[in-house]
Parts: structure tokens; sequence; C-alpha cells
């Protein structure tokens, strides 16, 4: 597991699903320090707000560029139709956070090639590296 998590934290460009201005939420925390650790972050909301001075959008698939990371920070029933729209976009990895659990989807990515993470926080990792 570790090594998906060096793995993923090595890419740069993240597509953080659940994020919004809300500053209570771990999404717009967690995704404050994505971009101190030098990441490029994409919020995606159905409301497709710009956070953290970052244009959002409503789904992964109008993002007109390449994702690295999917970090879904959405209930686990949810975490499926977000990890498949991650394979058909062809991101690398998929990055299910702290209490999304769904293993049959990460079992899809894990088919279809990209590197997986689950019931983890990239924070969580990063402070365990300083």
């Amino acid at each position: 597991m570790s090594n998906s998590i060096d793995q993923l934290l090595a890419l740069k460009t993240w597509a953080v699903v659940g994020l919004s201005n809300n500053s209570e939420r771990a999404a717009y925390r967690v995704s404050k320090l994505l971009i101190e650790k030098g990441h490029q972050v994409i919020p995606v909301h159905p409301k497709a707000e710009s956070v953290h001075g970052q244009k959002g959008y409503a789904n992964l698939s109008e993002i007109p560029f390449p994702v690295d990371v999917v970090d879904v920070f959405v209930n686990s029933e949810l975490a499926g139709a977000v990890v498949d729209e991650a394979i058909k976009i062809k991101a690398k990895g998929v990055w299910l956070q702290l209490d999304v659990i769904d293993h049959a989807a990460i079992s899809r990515a894990d088919a279809s090639g990209l590197i997986t993470v689950m019931n983890r926080c990239p924070a969580i990792e990063y402070n365990k590296k300083s």
C-alpha cells in the first residue's frame, strides 16, 4: 500500500471530487495542503465553484486536460460512479479518502491499470513523511 501512496503523491494534477468553498470540510483543508506541496488541484463539485483560486468543474469529464489522480471526497455509495468516471478519463490513479470504502470500485480501477489507495488521507500521509 505505501508504494501506491508514494506513487500517487508523486503525481502533480489532482482532481478533488467533492471540493467546495466550505472551509469546515476536510476536502477544503486537504486540497490546500496539496497545493502547498506543489500539486495542481482541480475542484470537482456539482456547483463547479472555484476553490483556492482554481477553476471548478461539475464532473471529471468536463476537465479539458489530463488528470493524474482523482481524490474522492464523497460518500462510499457515490464513490463507485466517480471511480468509473476516473477510469473513463484515463486518470493514472484514484485515492479514496478516509472512510470512503468501495472494494468493487477499487477492483475495477486496479483491473484498468490505475494506481489505487483506499481509506487513507494524503494530508496524513504527507505528515508521516515530515
